[in-house]
């Protein structure tokens, strides 16, 4: 049974969902762990409360890039409310599959980098706000203009 998630994570690694840029997102937030060297830059386009579109561009390990994958899949169309609920247990239980202490920054790199995202949005809620002051410290860059100017 392992072997089936591992093929599943290495798809999602291989041919990731929902990779590349927004033409015009409403926030952008590049996460990063320094130490492995893993990036991920989130790009949230909100309409009406709603998780409308969603992108990741990023490079690092099978375990970073895969859930950024599985994470935008399971985000898009989401209330923005539902979306600043999701936990570090709701990620691990999609990716499903036991991680190391040592991979657990890799796999929660994309959720730390989407609250962050989420707190950069015009009429950001204060759980959003506060989600992203508690997620473990991502050094980032944060920008709410479009990644294309």
């Amino acid at each position: 049974m392992d072997d089936l998630y591992r093929d599943y994570i290495l798809e999602h690694y291989r041919r990731p969902h929902n990779f590349g840029v927004l033409d015009a997102p409403t926030a952008t937030f590049e996460g990063a762990n320094p130490l492995c060297g893993d990036r991920i830059t989130m790009q949230l386009g909100i309409r009406d409360g709603v998780v409308a579109e969603i992108a990741f561009t990023g490079r690092g390990c099978a375990i970073s890039q895969a859930s950024a994958s599985l994470l935008t899949d399971e985000i898009m169309g989401m209330p923005v409310e539902k979306a600043e609920a999701f936990r570090a247990d709701d990620l691990l239980e999609l990716l499903g599959i036991d991680i190391s202490p040592a991979r657990l920054k890799c796999a929660m790199l994309s959720l730390e980098t989407l609250e962050h995202a989420l707190a950069e949005t015009p009429g950001a809620s204060d759980a959003a706000l506060d989600a992203a002051l508690d997620a473990a410290p991502v050094e980032a860059a944060a920008s709410t203009e479009p990644a294309n100017s």
